[in-house]
């Protein structure tokens, strides 16, 4: 009994089209360049303190529990608005974010010996203003949706708020319309890798697991899902890590290119 060819492709969105991760620390590093300005820190250290407590506050707020099903990550907290009103589990998000954020910042300084509120208040509005100058995409993310949308259908699956994960789609010019159907784990309901948000990509595509392949980054989100429902996947391996035997993904790269070898 040989592969079933693939049909559909899935795609994460952060760290696999979007270089989130490189925007994140260009922010990071504006921002704490700035607080340095103002008063006595060593930048990279402040962006460690604020990196460490924006974790440990995320992981106090009362919406944590949902905020983890959904997957949205503490740096997502640190610049997103929460706004999206026919989303009434995120209001409480969105009311506690400003205050989740200016905390993050005032207690990174505190670490360092600065007790400056209004500093850390600034710094956050700072923080996410410099973050969102910076939509990025790797160099080939264009090129490999280019080559793929003729040949299979395109599904971007992402874990987050509706209203944060949508603006970064948005905020690059042209993303949107390489895929036939956008789904954000905070509008289903349940993030990866819960297998309904799987299937309900499948049930969207009109596809068998079999017929569809996952492609991101993250081993504990995208390759464990797809597995869980018997989908193959490939796996962007960005820091050269090793996949354990329980959750290997069925092809592995090192960079988005790639996969245009395997498919």
């Amino acid at each position: 009994m040989g592969m079933k060819p693939i049909k559909a492709v899935i795609f994460d969105l952060d760290n696999t089209l979007l270089w989130d991760e490189r925007s994140i620390g260009e922010a990071f590093k504006a921002t704490c360049q700035g607080a340095a300005e103002a008063v006595q820190v060593d930048p990279s250290a402040l962006e460690c303190e604020v990196r460490e407590s924006s974790e440990r506050l995320f992981k106090e707020m009362a919406c944590y529990d949902y905020a983890k099903m959904i997957e949205i990550t503490h740096l997502e907290a640190l610049w997103g608005r929460f706004d999206a009103k026919e989303f009434p589990a995120f209001l409480e998000l969105g009311q506690l974010a400003p205050n989740y954020q200016k905390n993050a910042w005032t207690q990174g300084l505190l670490k360092l010996g600065i007790d400056d509120p209004e500093l850390g208040e600034s710094l956050a509005v700072r923080f996410a203003k410099e973050r969102r100058e910076r939509p990025l995409v790797y160099e080939t993310t264009f090129e490999v949706l280019q080559a793929l949308r003729p040949k299979y259908q395109l599904l971007l699956l992402t874990n987050g708020a509706p209203d944060l994960q949508q603006e970064k789609v948005d905020s690059i010019p042209g993303l949107a319309d390489y895929f036939d159907h956008v789904l954000i784990s905070g509008s289903f309901g349940r993030g990866k890798p819960d297998p309904s948000i799987f299937v309900h990509a499948l049930n969207l595509l009109g596809v068998t697991a079999e017929e569809a392949i996952m492609v991101g980054d993250n081993l504990d989100t995208d390759i464990q899902g797809a597995l869980a429902v018997g989908m193959r996947s490939v796996w962007i391996n960005h820091h050269q890590k090793t996949a354990p035997l329980h959750n290997s993904p069925s092809h592995e790269i090192a960079a988005l290119r790639e996969l245009l070898d395997i498919l």
